[in-house]
């Protein structure tokens, strides 16, 4: 089997945590590696954002990642990345007529992409299975701010979920919201969980913690909380500021507390708006911001931490959560979306219902203080991590591949409206 993959904002070989870049990324990097070692070819479509990637890249046999070109390398933001959509159609086209390239289905990710994937699937009279990551209307339930994803963005979704052939999710609470926010067939959507590499993000030996803590010269004694993710409101970074400065006013935790804080501003955002959040706690002199890391660096990240922090205003999944458990440490993180499913709570770390200040330092503060519930924590979450894998997310992939293929009978199909 020959599929072809669109992930047109990002490509799966940049780095998570910087501009777009982030969960979506690992996701489809992990598994078109795992689905080529299973037997099924990948060509994943990206835009080109600067002529020195090539137009193909070899990622591992069976693996490809084809850099098109649609706009200009530089000076799009995401938001104009519309504009451009029938730009990156024509030059998957266009490559695929070149290369004689034939592909059994396409598996879009992202609205944008799934826009692209929906013209390319029907000229070519081939299934279309859509991935949305995140989905505007959802979003919008969840706003920290008060800001909004467009209507043209929810009414695009609305045409994915009616034309594709399948509609893969991350959770079954996914599928809970597509059910309550868009008109959706149930029959056409599967759950596929995603997974962790935990060959890669593993506890490591007894002194991995206090080698970590030097390398980022962090006193071997404090205690330490850490955020992994792309620097912008909905990924609640400045819940965990809030909560720190909260704990730093209490005084109560036996230690010098510390703030790690890893990852890069989304878009056109500033990661300076959160240093000065710091600065108005009193906490700028015990928090550490980092840029984003390489998957391989992130693994210190997480090894030096005593919680990581996931104050997400709403995942599909929560990678990073799983992650951090592979190394052992324990998560507190907010009781929305998939992260009830990625965190066993009261065993594997703990669940705040809401972005409150308080309740945030409450939780930090319980888990900070109570050293044996924490390590035991730790120590369980490493095996709840294991249960998930990017080799058994492929397999399922397949299965699903296989069925969409099966009920598929071209030209059966019309265009249907967007839902209001």
């Amino acid at each position: 089997m020959r599929v072809a993959m669109i992930s047109m904002h990002t490509s799966p070989l940049e780095q998570p945590g910087s501009g777009d870049a982030g969960g979506m990324n690992v996701y489809i990097h992990n598994v078109a590696s795992q689905l080529a070692r299973q037997g099924t070819e990948v060509d994943v479509f990206t835009r080109a954002t600067r002529p020195s990637q090539g137009e193909v890249v070899e990622v591992e046999p069976g693996y490809r990642v084809i850099n098109v070109v649609a706009g200009p390398y530089e000076g799009l933001e995401k938001e104009d990345l519309p504009t451009q959509l029938a730009a990156f159609a024509g030059s998957v086209v266009q490559f695929a007529r070149t290369h004689h390239a034939a592909y059994h289905l396409i598996h879009s990710h992202y609205w944008l992409s799934g826009q692209v994937g929906w013209l390319l699937a029907d000229l070519a009279g081939v299934p279309l299975v859509h991935t949305g990551h995140t989905w505007a209307a959802v979003k919008n339930a969840a706003s920290a701010d008060g800001t909004t994803e467009s209507e043209a963005r929810r009414i695009c979704e609305q045409q994915l979920v009616d034309n594709a052939q399948t509609l893969v999710v991350n959770t079954a609470d996914e599928t809970v919201q597509l059910s309550r926010f868009y008109d959706v067939d149930p029959a056409k959507i599967a759950v596929v969980s995603p997974g962790a590499d935990t060959a890669l993000f593993t506890p490591g030996t007894n002194r991995n913690t206090e080698q970590s803590r030097r390398q980022l010269g962090i006193p071997v004694h404090a205690k330490v909380v850490a955020f992994v993710g792309r620097l912008q409101d909905f990924k609640g970074p400045q819940v965990l500021l809030r909560a720190a400065g909260e704990l730093a006013r209490r005084g109560r935790v036996d230690a010098p507390l510390r703030v790690l804080v890893c990852g890069g501003a989304s878009g056109s955002g500033s990661v300076e708006r959160y240093r000065e959040l710091a600065r108005e706690e009193g906490i700028e002199h015990i928090t550490r911001f980092l840029g984003p890391r390489p998957p391989q660096e992130l693994v210190s990240i997480y090894q030096a931490a005593d919680i990581v922090a996931v104050p997400s205003y709403n995942e599909s999944f929560g990678l990073v959560a799983v992650e951090a458990q592979a190394t052992g440490t324990p998560v507190v993180a907010a009781r929305v979306g998939g992260l009830p499913l990625a965190v066993a709570e009261g065993e594997t770390g703990l669940l705040v219902d809401g972005h409150g200040t308080q309740a945030w330092a409450d939780t930090l503060e319980q888990l900070l203080i109570d050293d044996p519930l924490r390590i035991s924590m730790g120590e369980a979450a490493v095996a709840h991590a294991a249960t998930f894998s990017w080799a058994g997310s492929a397999e399922r992939l397949r299965g699903v591949y296989a069925d969409t293929l099966a009920g598929f009978v071209p030209g059966a199909g019309t265009r249907q409206p967007a839902g209001g």
